[in-house]
């Protein structure tokens, strides 16, 4: 039986993946903001899984479940960073303020976990980190640019760290969720307060866009929750899994374009040099 730390997962995919996890045999130990919530998960689970207050974003509360964790159940073999929100705007429409609030939740957030639960990993030489990104965080859009940049951060984090554990028996893969039938464009997404009228026919489409697509999104949270539950038992699991074929069609058309870019402008690139 393996041990999970899911944060996050009180809706959503988050909340798919708990009960997906639990119901193959493993346990859960996921987080929560609201102690309410808590108390209804560890009623409803009776010990079948455990539900802790943590808010990602304050970093001596995530030292202190880890410390509670490590102390209390003393393993844990898969890791899933999935806590944070969407967030819809042009960049000169964002303010510093929901900037930070973006960053702090999907970055620093997963950072803090991470940090964290680095010495238990490392102690055990064994484990497997799983962050929850985005194909917004492979190619950006107009109108989600500050989301985009808070998932490129957490990508180009992530990267790195698998090569700095890939020597101790640690794996890391960044699963990439296309849109999928969540609350994410939903209750928990956010718009930038101000607008722009300059930028109505792109960010302000954007916003627009996302606001009709909630609930008819193209993917299904519960097979999402299996196919990263197969992903931890794959003997050789990816650095980075795409979900959903949007998100196939997002990665593959950055792919096309950066390559033609390189390809229409080698000879300048090359001509830099000596």
């Amino acid at each position: 039986m393996k041990t999970w730390l899911i944060t996050g997962i009180s809706s959503g995919l988050g909340q798919a993946l708990a009960k997906a996890v639990n119901d193959a045999g493993d346990f859960v130990i996921g987080t929560f903001r609201q102690q309410s919530q808590v108390d209804e998960f560890n009623r409803a689970q009776a010990g079948k899984a455990l539900g802790v207050k943590m808010d990602v974003t304050n970093r001596e509360e995530v030292l202190s479940v880890i410390e509670m964790v490590k102390t209390n159940v003393g393993k844990l073999d898969v890791v899933v960073n999935n806590a944070g929100f969407g967030f819809a705007g042009a960049i000169e429409e964002a303010s510093v303020e929901e900037v930070r609030a973006v960053m702090e939740a999907n970055f620093f957030g997963a950072l803090h976990v991470t940090q964290s639960v680095l010495p238990i990993l490392r102690k055990q030489r064994d484990g497997h980190i799983i962050q929850i990104s985005s194909h917004g965080g492979f190619k950006a859009t107009a109108g989600f640019g500050i989301y985009n940049a808070s998932k490129f951060a957490l990508e180009g984090m992530s990267e790195a760290l698998a090569g700095e554990l890939l020597p101790l028996g640690i794996r890391l893969t960044i699963v990439e969720p296309g849109p999928f039938r969540t609350s994410f464009a939903g209750s928990g997404f956010r718009l930038a307060e101000e607008r722009i009228d300059d930028y109505q026919f792109t960010a302000g489409l954007f916003r627009e866009r996302i606001k009709s697509v909630d609930g008819k999104q193209e993917g299904d949270p519960n097979k999402a929750a299996l196919a990263i539950i197969s992903l931890v038992h794959h003997s050789n699991p990816p650095l980075r899994l795409p979900l959903g074929k949007a998100a196939l069609a997002t990665i593959s058309s950055k792919l096309s374009h950066v390559q033609q870019d390189i390809d229409n402008w080698s000879n300048v690139a090359q001509g830099a040099v000596y």
